[in-house]
């Protein structure tokens, strides 16, 4: 499955942001990557320039190529409401990015990894694919090989509170996708309006 496996600190220090979870590098060195950091750089970027950036930061956020990310941006315009809001509903209704939420493991690449060994069940049928669409209602758990397993619940990180459109059962192992998220309680910081531009021209 296509997914990016470069380096992980350029693409943070290049968005100034830990967007692939590896922060602790920016305290050290947040200068852009490249021969000269940051001191031949422009000092305004221009218009195409900022809309390409709000694109590849999301990309890189949410662990999607640019034919996938474009697809679901199509899905995104033919559904009802505001485009930019649909986007980031429907990234985040992607099952790899759902388990990440549900606490089930640090990072969205863990959690593409857990879907791709089979770990993963939806409504009981066992999903490889992470870019599953996921459907209000539908359930998420472990497969049965791996429900016991402690290298797969060792990655457990608990759920977070405000991550109200997910729900975690402890007792049963299972966690629920309640609803697509209102893009106000989504907290990456991505300006969908300038990828939905991007796209327009």
């Amino acid at each position: 499955m296509a997914r990016y496996t470069g380096p992980k600190t350029k693409i943070s220090r290049k968005f100034g942001e830990p967007i692939l979870g590896n922060g602790k590098w920016l305290d050290k060195n947040s200068n852009p990557p490249g021969q000269h950091g940051a001191a031949k750089k422009r000092k305004t970027l221009g218009e195409y320039a900022l809309q390409l950036k709000e694109k590849q930061k999301a990309k890189y956020t949410y662990g999607v190529l640019e034919r996938q990310f474009r697809k679901t941006f199509e899905e995104a315009s033919r559904l009802k409401g505001v485009t930019g809001e649909n986007l980031i509903k429907l990234l985040e209704a992607r099952l790899d990015n759902t388990i990440y939420r549900l606490g089930l493991v640090a990072s969205r690449p863990e959690a593409r990894q857990l879907v791709s060994h089979k770990h993963i069940t939806v409504n009981g049928e066992v999903v490889n694919v992470p870019s599953f669409q996921l459907k209000a209602g539908d359930v998420i758990g472990y497969a049965p090989k791996s429900v016991n397993s402690n290298s797969v619940l060792s990655k457990v990180r608990g759920k977070n509170p405000k991550f109200s459109w997910v729900d975690w059962n402890e007792t049963e192992k299972k966690g629920t996708f309640i609803t697509y998220p209102e893009r106000e309680n989504v907290p990456e910081n991505i300006k969908e309006q300038l990828i939905v531009e991007l796209y327009s021209k």
